[in-house]
Formats: structure tokens, sequence, C-alpha cells
């Protein structure tokens, strides 16, 4: 047995998992790992980068450059230019990210779920009654980032943002085993709620939501990273137009989207849990 595989086996024990991921202090490990990563020293980046390899599937082979100045740096790297085309069906709602297809389906009235038998609401989620009825028995889906996929995500299709709403809140993991331990635990973590309205009118929401040794998100059009060390006003009024496939920020260092849409969108073939999905790819689809 390789060492990776031993790696992998032995976290694979669930009560170890949850224990080494979540019953730690898990705000003052991701500030320590939002520090750390960016030190840019040789030594540091080339050992916690091999370290990142020995623990993961990590492949930098579509990566912008081969050279990097920090943990940081590679963690939120950019891909060589191609690589992610956005499906140009304008009835299409393309994924935002690279991720994993978690918990899906279609929003009872406005109840979602994070894994079969685990239900949460959706303003427990997003925090505004007026949200929530632009989304009342419409349609979800859960994409988790890996530490090891590229981090960025993009605009799902032509679309005009409206605003953006930080809620504080803690840093567990998001892994599956979590999931299925910790009731309405994106209820719970750090997350943004970004409200947008497609080209056609219909309302679609992204909700990035941190975890731990990721609880900091960049947002391009705010100029910003949104943070628990976020101060100020939480909410963020904007008017940006975007076109479908633009980059909107990034993740510090993997984590969920989760995507909501109104009831006249339907599911693309080939989705369903577990499958993994790139940033472009088919996701909804207008009936």
């Amino acid at each position: 047995m390789t060492v990776k595989a031993l790696i992998a086996s032995f976290t694979q024990q669930e009560d170890l998992n949850f224990l080494l991921t979540n019953r730690i202090p898990r705000a003052a490990l991701t500030r320590f790992m939002g520090w750390f990563s960016k030190i840019e020293n040789p030594l540091v980046r080339d050992f916690s980068i091999a370290l990142w390899k020995l623990f993961s599937d990590l492949d930098l082979s579509e990566a912008r450059k081969t050279h990097f100045k920090s943990l940081h740096d590679c963690f939120t790297r950019e891909l060589k230019p191609g690589l992610r085309p956005f499906d140009p069906d304008p009835s299409i709602v393309a994924s935002p990210s690279d991720g994993i297809v978690g918990a899906h389906g279609k929003i009872a009235d406005t109840e979602l779920f994070q894994v079969k038998g685990a239900p949460y609401s959706l303003l427990d989620l997003v925090g505004d009654s007026a949200l929530v009825d632009q989304h009342r028995n419409g349609s979800f889906v859960t994409l988790r980032l890996t530490s090891s996929m590229y981090h960025r995500f993009h605009a799902p299709h032509d679309a005009h943002i409206e605003r953006v709403t930080l809620i504080h809140g803690d840093v567990w993991n998001v892994n599956p085993i979590a999931l299925k331990r910790v009731e309405r635990l994106f209820c719970k973590n750090e997350r943004a709620v970004i409200r947008t309205h497609l080209s056609t009118g219909e309302a679609v929401t992204l909700v990035p939501v941190a975890a731990i040794l990721v609880a900091s998100i960049r947002l391009h059009f705010l100029d910003m990273v949104l943070n628990a060390q976020t101060r100020g006003p939480v909410n963020f009024p904007c008017d940006v137009k975007v076109g479908k496939g633009e980059e909107l920020g990034w993740f510090e260092h993997g984590s969920t989207i989760i995507i909501l849409a109104p009831g006249d969108f339907s599911f693309c073939d080939g989705i369903a849990e577990g499958t993994r999905i790139r940033a472009g790819q088919a996701l909804l689809r207008r009936k």
C-alpha cells in the first residue's frame, strides 16, 4: 500500500475524520492557515505543496503558470486559457465552478436538504424573506470543491449582480462526514449571498460557503475579500453586469457553492450526486 493510500484509508474512518477536522480550534486554525499560506519563502512553499500533494490528488498540469510565490498563490491558481469553455446555449445555466455534485433537487416550498434526511430552510441560509419568495418551489444544487480543485468561480449565465450579503458564521468542515453529523451546517458557516438576475429575467442566487481553512471569499466586482475579519456593512448593493463565464472571484482554499434557481429550470443530463463537474458544463436548463 502506498503512503497516499494509507493516509486515505486512515482519514476515511468517519469518527477520526470528524475529530481531526472539526473537534479542533476551527477559527484559530483557519486564521493561521490564511497567514501561513501567504508566506513567500521557497522552502515553506515547496514543503507545503509537496505535503498537499501527498494528502490529495493535486494536479497542476492545467495551471497557467508553473512557478508559484506561495501556497496561497498555488491554491488560487489560474488555468491555461480555453480549458473551461462555457456552454453557449442561452437556455443553459452553467456550473460556476469545478466541483462534486452533492445534494440537489426541488425546493419543497422553502425547504432544502444538505444530505438525505437532513433538511434546512431557505430563510436560514439566505436570511431574507423576499429572496426566499423568489426561490420558493425552485431548484437547488450543491457543488463541493475539494482542496485540490480549481478554486475560481464564474458567472453561470449573462447576469446582473444586484447585491451581496455577507453572513458571519462558523467554519465547520463541509465534507460528507460533517454534513451527516452537523445539522443545518450551511446555515451555520460563514457565507456570501450573491443575488443576480439573468439577462432573461430569472433570479439565480449563488451562495459560496466558507469552511475550515477557507473562511475567505474574494469577489472581483467588489474588489474585496470577505471573511470573519470583515467589519462594517455586510450588505453591498451592486449594479454590475457580467457575461457568462466571466470570473467572479475565488475561494481561499476550497469549499461549497449552493446555486438557487426558480422553478422553471430543470437539471441537465448527467447531473447526479457524486458526479464531478467542471466550470462551464451544463447544469440547469430552462424548461
